[in-house]
């Protein structure tokens, strides 16, 4: 017998907590610590060097860690397969990533820093290294699909390991050369790209999947959803606000010292993420994906990786490098522009998309 859907039940609401509505405050606040932090105890940036392990700062790492477990352990991975079916989400988020994403930072950086290579090399690298962390608090506070989000930074992650040193020579010696521009190198391993997704995915991924699958089989979906996410889930701002203030003390001598090179970055940036952003938007909307997957292609579009970027513009170029720097003012810039495009998302469901961010409807069943 054929089976059909009932009708929509009630929606019921879902609002920002005091802690989400004031979060430009807390980011503001954050980024003015970790700057005053930066410029006025300056071996703070030395201790923090020192606790590294292969390139990547431990301190830093927890505190991506805290914030990515909270987003991740509420996804259901029950309905990841939903997902994986959606060609047309899948096929966007690839060509948005990995072909429309590098080459539009790669025009940006060569029209607003010709004069500048060390620069304009920088950026090209933050525009290759495609976002896999920091993307998952956006999406959430945008009411994105968080299991959209865990399958598309899943992919990034795949072929971040596969793509970056294949495309960053691509475009920091091939096309250059071909276009006649200057040529740049990047020396960077395949193992070092893994190592930086293991940590950064996999270990928040493997916890979140593991809560979820211990939490529901010894106490219960119920419990888990209505008890244990809610505890953790300001967490994911904890780590946040902390990775925030160690991000800006780490350069914030650089960034105070330097306050005409930072604008110069940031110009293009603030192109780069918005454009990026805006085309994620107009593509869900395009191909009607509905409100929460458009605003995840959107963010997972918009993104960067600055980990990486970070990581190995100093391993390649020197930590006192206009690439580094150039890396570093990409976070500097990513933070507060898109908690900008969240309130901005917020805004669009209802005036684009004619729908409430903050309703969920309540799960239907299959009758026969």
């Amino acid at each position: 017998m054929a089976q059909t859907l009932p009708a929509p039940q009630q929606l019921a609401p879902r609002r920002l907590s005091t802690l989400d509505r004031w979060l430009p405050a807390w980011i503001g606040a954050a980024m003015l610590a970790g700057l005053a932090l930066g410029r006025f105890v300056p071996s703070l940036a030395d201790g923090l060097a020192q606790l590294e392990v292969g390139g990547i700062s431990l301190p830093i790492g927890l505190g991506l860690l805290v914030m990515m477990y909270p987003v991740l352990a509420k996804v259901r991975y029950d309905r990841v397969s939903a997902v994986t079916g959606d060609t047309r989400l899948l096929v966007s988020s690839l060509v948005l990533n990995w072909i429309l994403g590098p080459a539009l930072m790669f025009a940006l950086a060569w029209v607003f820093l010709p004069d500048l290579p060390e620069y304009r090399t920088g950026l090209i690298i933050v525009g290759l290294a495609r976002c896999i962390a920091m993307v998952v608090i956006w999406n959430d506070l945008a009411c994105g699909d968080r299991e959209a989000a865990a399958v598309l930074v899943a992919i990034n992650s795949v072929f971040q390991v596969v793509a970056f040193s294949l495309l960053g020579w691509f475009y920091l010696s091939v096309l250059p050369g071909w276009l006649g521009l200057d040529t740049q190198g990047l020396d960077v391993s395949v193992g070092q790209i893994a190592l930086n997704v293991l940590v950064f995915l996999g270990v928040p991924l493997a916890a979140g999947f593991a809560s979820r699958a211990i939490g529901e089989r010894t106490r219960g979906r119920d419990w888990y959803e209505s008890r244990f996410v809610p505890r953790i889930g300001p967490w994911a701002l904890y780590g946040l606000l902390f990775t925030i203030v160690l991000l800006f003390a780490l350069q914030g001598d650089a960034v105070t010292r330097n306050p005409l090179d930072v604008a110069r970055i940031a110009l293009p940036l603030l192109v780069y993420f918005a454009v990026m952003w805006a085309l994620g938007l107009a593509t869900g909307k395009a191909l009607a994906l509905g409100y929460a997957r458009s605003t995840t292609l959107a963010f997972t579009a918009a993104g960067n990786n600055f980990e990486l970027a970070i990581a190995v513009a100093i391993g390649t170029f020197g930590a006192t490098s206009g690439q580094a720097l150039a890396g570093v003012v990409g976070p500097l810039i990513e933070v507060p522009v898109l908690v900008g495009l969240v309130y901005v998302s917020l805004w669009a469901a209802r005036r684009w998309f004619a729908t409430d961010p903050y309703a969920t409807p309540a799960p239907q069943e299959v009758r026969p």
